[in-house]
């Protein structure tokens, strides 16, 4: 009779006598002889493919072995039982899990942990039906890695796991172990390892509901990689993520902190279109009535009048510094070095007087600039500048006579078309007034 047309055979009865008999004797300090006999009895249900007596026969070896206290001997029985002639999948599967409860028992000792682990990941290896235990095993001893103080050893031990293709893991299981990889690489200062993993993560899927904690963790993660490489803007979008959270909506001390701190990092942001439709997006948020500091901060910001450095420090220093130490205590380090968001902070500030400056003069002396902005001349023009450079304004500095000009040279087709353009206007008024000049005659004679 052919393997596929072999009956199953039900040893239920025997396993269920034989276990609590093999304890016993274990018990009695004879565990060679109790698992010996229970190899024997998992052979029989084995070869009679009875999968669930065989499952309890291997479950029984694994805790016989731990519960008397020899590692040692467990790793043997674990190898042994993995490598047994057509071991079905589920038994391994059973007897996997039952080994890693005992990871987490704090009465094993350090050296017996680690050799157990390092067995049960041998176990796993390379087989698919086993992934998300191997994963799970990796993550317990990158842990382990991380606490001795190995942070670059820990992260290498879980980028070997692509958990992005593991079928059987759940999603929030599944991206609970890609932050897990992100958090690590950021500590190991992997910043661009972290940004790849992070794309992994559908931002899609993380608005279901059982993904909101995930969210968050995740959002948390994300800023601390655009605040090193400057992003300020995509720093804004994260808070503005975790904002539109409904747990975070749910309570009203989380959103307000989530909020506060929109509004911060968007007028942080460089100034450009989008940075300008967020904060205009901001504004019309019903909430900001209950921040009034941050409401008047983001409105000074969308106002064209000039923010004095003196009031800004009088009016929002204080609380700002007060409410976010952790922020503006000391330098972040970004892929530039050590940066004082303060001192971004004030930069912001001195653009916005500029932007403002430009749109009411078109010529303005160095010394003039530097008393509404605040700064030295050398400092006003190192600005102006800067914004040049970037594209935010347009302006020329004749330095010999210190006077900066915000006015653009137009080219000659422009003075052209503009000259054109007058012209058909003239030519269209005229013609609309002979128009009705004629009227009112032909109205007058008709009278």
């Amino acid at each position: 009779m052919s393997k596929k047309d072999k009956m199953q055979e039900d040893y239920s009865a025997q396993v269920d006598a034989a276990i609590p008999e093999q304890t016993n004797l274990a018990k009695g300090g004879n565990l060679a002889q109790a698992v010996e006999n229970l190899l024997s009895l998992e052979k029989l249900a084995r070869q009679g493919e009875d999968s669930s007596s065989t499952t309890k026969v291997a479950v029984a070896i694994v805790r016989l072995c731990y519960e008397a206290g020899d590692i040692r001997f467990l790793n043997q029985n674990l190898q042994l039982l993995a490598k047994r002639r057509g071991q079905l999948r589920t038994v391994i599967q059973q007897f996997i899990g039952e080994a890693m409860k005992y990871l987490d028992d704090p009465k094993l000792s350090a050296a017996d942990r680690m050799e157990l682990l390092e067995n049960l990941r041998t176990i796993t290896e390379g087989k698919i039906f086993v992934e998300v235990e191997r994963a799970r095993l990796t993550r317990i001893l990158a842990s382990i890695r991380e606490k001795e103080g190995k942070i670059g050893e820990a992260a290498d031990i879980l980028q070997e796991i692509q958990v992005e293709t593991f079928g059987q893991m759940d999603k929030v299981e599944k991206t609970a172990f890609i932050l897990e990889q992100m958090r690590l690489c950021i500590e190991k200062k992997d910043f661009i390892k972290a940004m790849i993993l992070a794309n992994k993560v559908s931002k899609k899927m993380l608005t279901d509901k059982e993904m909101e904690e995930i969210k968050l963790q995740y959002y948390e993660l994300l800023i601390r990689i655009y605040l090193h490489d400057k992003k300020y803007l995509d720093i804004a979008k994260s808070y503005h993520a975790v904002y539109e959270t409904p747990i975070v909506k749910q309570s009203e001390e989380k959103w307000k902190s989530a909020l506060q701190l929109l509004v911060l990092w968007t007028v942080m942001s460089p100034y450009d279109n989008e940075q300008s439709d967020m904060a205009h997006r901001i504004q019309q948020d019903k909430n900001l009535e209950k921040i009034p500091l941050y409401k008047k901060l983001l409105d000074d910001f969308l106002t064209l009048e000039l923010m004095r450095w003196s009031n800004v420090e009088i009016e929002f220093a204080p609380q700002l510094r007060s409410a976010h130490q952790n922020l503006f205590k000391d330098n972040s380090m970004t892929i530039d070095g050590p940066v004082n968001l303060w001192d971004i902070f004030r930069s912001r500030i001195v653009e916005h007087n500029i932007r403002v400056i430009e749109k009411y003069y078109t010529r303005v002396t160095l010394d003039r600039l530097s008393q509404l902005l605040d700064l030295t001349p050398s400092e006003s023009e190192d600005f102006v500048s800067r914004m040049v450079t970037s594209k935010s304004i347009f302006a020329k500095i004749d330095r010999p006579s210190k006077i900066i000009s915000f006015r653009k040279r137009k080219e000659v087709n422009d003075v052209l078309n503009d000259w054109s353009q007058g012209v058909n206007g003239l030519l269209n008024l005229l013609e609309s007034t002979c128009h009705a000049v004629h009227r009112e005659m032909m109205v007058h004679k008709v009278n």
